[in-house]
C-alpha cells in the first residue's frame, strides 16, 4: 500500500456484523471504505450510511462506495468478509479479483473455516464440507487469508442500522500460519483506530474452538426450538443436550491437537442469560428465513470426530436435525 493514500477496506456483506465493522470504519473516516450490500440494506448504507447503536453510544458514517456489484470497486487492501460460510465459493472469483496482488482477505465467519488445513502436515487440502469443489483454496487460496473470531451480539434493526447488544464485545484475528506478521499488525492498527475492540492470537485455531464451544449448544439449540438464550436457559433438558455438545466439541477439539482448558467447557455448558432473551446469529437467520450455518458449526467438527474415531452421539442427532431444517428453510428461499 502506497504511504500517501488512505488504506481501502470492502465490507464484503454487510450484514449483523460486517455492518458493526463498518459503521465504526466509516465513523471514523480513517480509510477508504467500500460495502457489499443488497437489497433494502443497499439503499440505506448508499442514502444514510451506515449506523451502529451500543447502549448510549452511537457511530455513524457515509460509505465512499456502496453497491451490490463488486465489480465495480478497485482493487483493495483488505477485503472483509462477512457473508455466511455456505455463500462463500459462489463469491470466491469477486473477492479474489478486489484482492488483486497484494491484497488479504479476512474471514468473519462463525465455526471452522475453509481454510482450516493450510499449514497441517498430512492433511488433505480442501474441507469438502465448506468448500466442496475447493473453489476457495484454489481461486483465493488460504496464503491470502486471515482468521478472525467475534465475540459480539449483533442484529440488523432496520436497513443500515446495527444493534450491539449489551455484552462482550471483542474481535480477536490471526494468521492461519500462525504466529504474526507485517499484515496482521496493519490490520489491527487499522481498525482499532476505528475503536474496534480487537487482539491478535498467535494460534487461531485454538481460538475457533473455544468459540465453538458457545456456538455448537446455543446457536444450534436456539435454532431448533426458536428458543433465545434466557428461554433456552428455563429448560433443564435443554441444558443438559447443550452440556453434552459442549462436551463433545471439546473432545474432538483435544483429539484433534488443541486441549481446551477446563474452566472454559465447564462455562460453556451452561447458558448465561442474565436474564436477557438474546436470540443468537442461526435464530435470527432462521427468523428471516434464511438457511443456516450448519456445517461450519457441527458439520465438519463431526466430520473431524469420525476421522479419529470419537464418539458423538448428540452431534449426531442434533446435525441431522440442523440439515433437515436447512433442507426446509432452502425450499422456502427457492419459492
Amino acid at each position: 500500500m502506497s504511504s500517501n493514500r488512505q488504506a481501502r477496506i470492502c465490507i464484503y456483506g454487510a450484514g449483523a456484523i460486517g455492518g458493526h465493522v463498518g459503521a465504526r470504519l466509516a465513523h471514523a473516516g480513517q480509510v477508504q471504505l467500500s460495502v457489499v450490500a443488497r437489497g433494502a440494506h443497499l439503499q440505506a448504507i448508499r442514502q444514510h450510511g451506515l449506523h451502529l447503536t451500543s447502549g448510549a453510544d452511537q457511530w455513524q458514517g457515509a460509505v465512499a462506495q456502496a453497491t451490490d456489484d463488486p465489480s465495480t470497486l478497485e482493487e483493495q487492501d483488505f477485503v472483509l468478509v462477512g457473508l455466511k460460510a455456505h455463500s462463500l465459493p459462489a463469491h470466491a472469483a469477486a473477492i479474489r479479483r478486489l484482492l488483486g496482488r497484494t491484497g488479504v482477505a479476512v474471514f468473519m465467519t462463525n465455526g471452522i473455516p475453509w481454510w482450516w488445513n493450510h499449514g497441517l502436515s498430512g492433511e488433505q487440502a480442501y474441507l469438502p464440507l465448506l468448500d466442496p469443489d475447493g473453489t476457495l483454496w484454489h481461486e483465493i487460496t488460504p496464503q491470502r487469508a486471515i482468521g478472525c473470531v467475534i465475540y459480539s451480539p449483533n442484529a440488523i434493526e432496520a436497513p443500515g442500522r446495527i444493534r450491539h447488544a449489551p455484552g462482550r464485545n471483542l474481535f480477536v484475528f490471526g494468521e492461519p500460519a500462525g504466529g504474526g506478521s507485517e499484515r496482521l499488525s496493519r490490520l489491527l492498527d487499522l481498525l482499532a483506530t476505528s475503536g474496534l475492540p480487537v487482539a491478535s492470537t498467535d494460534d487461531i485455531r485454538q481460538e475457533i474452538w473455544l468459540k465453538l464451544l458457545i456456538n455448537a449448544s446455543g446457536n444450534t439449540l436456539s435454532a431448533l426450538t426458536r428458543l433465545g438464550n434466557a428461554a433456552r436457559a428455563a429448560s433443564p433438558e435443554l441444558e443438559s443436550l447443550g452440556a453434552a455438545l459442549v462436551h463433545e466439541v471439546a473432545r474432538i477439539a483435544a483429539a484433534a491437537g488443541w486441549p481446551l482448558p477446563d474452566e472454559r467447557v465447564v462455562a460453556a455448558s451452561t447458558t448465561l442469560s442474565g436474564g436477557v432473551n438474546q436470540y443468537p446469529s442461526m435464530l435470527q437467520d432462521v427468523f428471516a428465513g434464511r438457511v443456516i450455518e450448519v456445517e461450519p458449526i457441527l458439520g465438519q467438527p463431526q466430520a473431524f470426530a469420525r476421522h479419529l474415531n470419537i464418539p458423538t452421539p448428540a452431534i449426531d442427532v442434533v446435525v441431522a436435525l440442523l440439515r433437515g431444517l436447512n433442507r426446509h428453510l432452502e425450499i422456502g428461499q427457492t419459492a
